[in-house]
């Protein structure tokens, strides 16, 4: 699983998000490496197992031919407290790291593949992240 090697601060403060402001990615947009990529069409947050899966999804679907690329990295901390554990008491302990995902960010590229085959690996990849994704061409 992706994480940093070294982080600044524990723990981080949630964002507040605005539900009327309609926010997208600026960076990251568009097909960088590859010829096929998967890009968020909603925002959300990536945990790094859930990149792992869709991962390990793209690369037995590709088999030993074609080339991946992560385009995103999880470096955001997430914490969660025990089960059954009441209010209070302070914040829970640190669990992982995840990424921020914006409408508009392109998540995973792929290049050397087949079209069937690339867009089933997108396919699969996208039904194992927690945002909607969309299969996007060069």
């Amino acid at each position: 699983m992706l994480l940093p090697k070294k982080v600044k601060f524990r723990k981080w403060q949630t964002d507040r998000v605005n539900p009327k402001k309609n926010r997208s990615d600026t960076r990251g947009i568009t097909l960088a490496f590859g010829s096929y990529g998967l890009k968020a069409e909603t925002a959300g947050r990536v945990r790094s197992n859930q990149i792992e899966a869709a991962r390990k999804t793209i690369a037995r679907q590709m088999g030993k031919t074609g080339k991946l690329w992560i385009r995103i990295f999880p470096d955001r901390p997430f914490t969660a407290k025990a089960a059954e554990v009441g209010m209070g008491k302070g914040k829970g302990d640190p669990q992982g790291y995840q990424f921020q995902v914006l409408p508009g960010r392109m998540i995973f590229e792929v290049d050397g593949l087949t079209d069937a085959i690339a867009r089933e690996a997108m396919r699969k990849a996208g039904a194992k992240l927690p945002v909607k994704t969309r299969i996007v061409k060069r």
